[in-house]
């Protein structure tokens, strides 16, 4: 398989061989599994205080003969605040009591990941970078496009230091598309918080091998840039649909090429 070469004004020269990576068959099922792998990832483990309900003076005393005991007083027999001449305050401790722990708090110790075996996973990322060259797939997705796939640029993209240099490099080819994804910056529903308060449309991905590009072209919204060796499934196939709009750098060819 082939791929026409642009170069940073956008002309096509020559075209390259693309590696044996994007002849391998889509496989969405697959490809889904690994990228619910790579998402579980990043979730934080979650757990409760340890204690939560417990830093009061309340104690449980319902023998007949203890002192101080609420049995025959006409009072349900729970853990109650200790007050001064012996005397009980309000219910504490227990679930069910203001103030009270949960029933069944989450516990840190929880599996959150999900673990898929290494060689299904290189096929799905296989199958992934395959999906890349289908366009009916990238529109499938929502991508608004006018060029041949996948998008292969030399590897003077990668020494680009400003985002502006690396904005009128892709535009051409991708415009509409990163004004829509642009467009589609909203507020994140639900509970809002400084660091996810808006959410924005994924638009064309830039896998490069390395360069100043990595920090220049991160600030353009819906575009992520990534580094061909640290390539993942989540990556090509965001929200696990694959057939995401991706540019590739020679240099990125040559390393997908000897990674997976």
């Amino acid at each position: 398989m082939k791929a026409k070469l642009h170069s940073l004004d956008g002309a096509s020269a020559k075209s390259v061989e693309l590696p044996h990576q994007f002849e391998e068959d889509v496989r969405e099922e697959i490809i889904k599994r690994a990228a619910l792998s790579d998402e579980s990832k990043s979730y934080q483990p979650q757990g409760n205080f340890y204690l939560a309900g417990l830093q009061t003076s309340a104690r449980y005393r319902g023998r007949k003969d203890d002192y101080g005991s609420l049995k025959n007083k006409g009072q349900a027999r729970l853990p109650r605040e200790v007050r001064p001449k012996g005397s009980w305050g309000k219910v504490r401790r227990i679930p069910s009591s203001v103030g009270g722990h949960r029933s069944h708090p989450p516990k840190v110790g929880k599996i959150l990941i999900e673990r898929v075996n290494k060689k299904e996973y290189q096929k799905a990322l296989r199958s992934a970078l395959a999906a890349t060259t289908k366009a009916d797939l990238a529109k499938a997705r929502g991508h608004i496009f006018d060029c041949e796939l996948p998008l292969v640029f030399d590897n003077k993209l990668e020494s680009l230091s400003k985002t502006k240099e690396v904005l009128s490099a892709i535009e051409k080819f991708a415009g509409r598309d990163l004004e829509r994804a642009r467009e589609s910056r909203k507020a994140r529903s639900g509970v809002r918080s400084r660091k996810a308060g808006t959410r924005t449309g994924k638009s064309i991905l830039l896998v490069v091998g390395g360069g100043n590009i990595l920090k220049a072209g991160r600030n353009i919204p819906g575009v992520d840039v990534v580094q061909a060796d640290k390539l993942r499934v989540k990556d090509l196939a965001p929200g696990t649909h694959p057939g995401r709009l991706t540019l590739y750098t020679e240099n990125a060819l040559k390393k997908i090429s000897e990674v997976c």
